[in-house]
């Protein structure tokens, strides 16, 4: 009764998940399942022995996932052709392949397998990546039943990782038959380890797994304020497969029609590395999604406003600040001025890139709070040069240091500069002159709103 229960719930799982999101497309899944067929398969579990009772439970969910839509499955054996003083560590092959309506052919082939050999798990990942056909679009998987470790000096976490890595399978399901802990953490390295020493428990792993393997699974992404509250939002949420390095999906932020974190699908078969893209941009890694439940993913996110406002008319065409984290020299943005931007709760330096270029040291954002950056209209300088090209650079008067700030196309003859009120200095002296003495240099001031003008000649 309670495998039929089971099974009944897997399937409802199965065909329920479309219902969740009207939006979301059920990707194709092929499953491989990697059966060990190897000598110890011969010990007993319950009342019977192991190789039985996995051939019993893997006939049932082949029963059941040939209503399963967009599932494909194949079927690859190790340790069931040659004899045991042989120590064939090749002894792997691919039973049953991909191929649609094949469930019948899977069975038939389950109830054939006698154990024989070794247990060679590592060549047997590494052959079950030719087993996949190639498609973009398909999530791979594999489920390897088991009840012993590597005996062939392969080393299957190595194997793993390079199939995960290269987008070949994703993260391998491993069910463990009789083991111990020494089992277990032989596999954790592996894949998603689950362990089964009776039949009872072969059978509630067998069709959790199959769930994760077939369903995504609901989750909230809790972005926290300085209080701990699910606060921030209208940002967006990049998750990535730990392993590959492949982006999965991009979600942006959302409150529901109660105010809470909307509910989005995960692909639970996944380990995730999720990067939350406020400025700067927050970064959580290996999220485990459980299958089933409603997942919770938290992480701080507390953010404040920053507001650049220029009094006046700015005259400056597309004048932008330079944003960067307290005492370093790394963009975090380019703001324009006179907007309102969110940056993580911390300290910024500024830098607004006016002529000449104003600094704002350890600027203070906070929670909720908007921090406002006020700054002179400019003035504007302009200058005639008629009668011949000059030579003419423009600087800053820092007290008794001349800091350079622009140089003048000598080829123009009228120059239009904006400029931050403030005392200047400008040096020059005619293109075609032959002496240095012939150097001339006129103080000026830039007032705010107002007009500078004077004639090189």
């Amino acid at each position: 009764m309670k495998y039929t229960a089971g099974i009944c719930l897997l399937l409802l799982l199965l065909f329920s998940t479309k219902g969740q999101a009207q939006n979301y497309v059920k990707p194709k899944t092929r499953i491989l399942f990697l059966l060990d067929a190897s000598g110890s398969m011969y010990a007993t579990m319950d009342k019977d022995i192991r190789i039985n009772v996995a051939k019993r439970l893997l006939s049932k969910i082949i029963d059941s996932l040939e209503r399963a839509k967009d599932v494909q499955v194949a079927l690859r054996v190790y340790g069931h052709i040659s004899s045991p003083s042989e120590r064939n560590c090749k002894d792997t092959r691919l039973e049953v392949p991909f191929k649609p309506g094949n469930h019948r052919q899977m069975k038939d082939k389950i109830k054939d397998i006698v154990p024989k050999g070794t247990t060679l798990i590592a060549y047997s990942l590494q052959q079950a990546a030719y087993d996949f056909p190639k498609e973009q679009g398909v999530r791979n998987i594999i489920i390897l039943i088991t009840d012993g470790i590597e005996e062939c000096d392969g080393d299957p976490c190595a194997v793993s990782e390079a199939l995960q890595s290269q987008g070949v399978v994703l993260r391998p399901f491993i069910i463990g038959l009789g083991g111990t802990d020494d089992f277990r953490k032989a596999f954790e390295c592996v894949g998603r380890y689950y362990d089964a020493n009776t039949e009872a428990s072969f059978n509630n792993v067998l069709n959790v797994v199959i769930t994760q393997a077939l369903n995504s699974t609901t989750a909230q992404v809790n972005l926290l304020d300085i209080n701990l509250n699910p606060a921030e939002t209208n940002v967006n949420m990049s998750f990535y497969d730990e392993h590959s390095g492949q982006l999965i999906t991009n979600l942006i932020h959302t409150m529901n029609a109660r105010g809470f974190p909307d509910t989005i699908l995960l692909d639970p078969i996944y380990r995730y590395r999720m990067v939350v893209h406020t400025i700067p941009p927050v970064e959580k890694k290996n999220i485990e999604i459980t299958a089933g439940r409603h997942n919770i993913i938290a992480v701080d996110a507390a953010q404040g406003n920053l507001l650049l406002k220029l009094t006046g008319i700015t005259n400056y065409p597309d004048l932008k600040c330079i944003v960067r984290s307290k005492g370093t020299m790394n963009t975090l943005h380019l703001q324009n001025v006179n907007t309102n931007e969110r940056y993580l709760v911390g300290k910024y330096d500024l830098e607004v890139l006016t002529l000449p270029r104003q600094l704002f040291k350890d600027v203070s954002i906070d929670q909720n709070t908007t921090t406002t950056i006020e700054m002179a209209q400019p003035g504007r300088l302009f200058i005639s040069a008629f009668s011949q090209q000059y030579i003419a650079d423009i600087y800053q008067m820092n007290r008794n240091e001349l800091v350079w700030l622009a140089r003048l196309p000598a080829e123009n003859k009228t120059h239009n500069v904006i400029m931050q009120p403030g005392k200047y200095k400008i040096i020059y002296r005619a293109r075609n002159s032959t002496k240095a003495n012939q150097t001339f240099e006129r103080e000026f001031i830039i007032n705010s709103g107002l007009s500078t003008n004077f004639n090189l000649n």
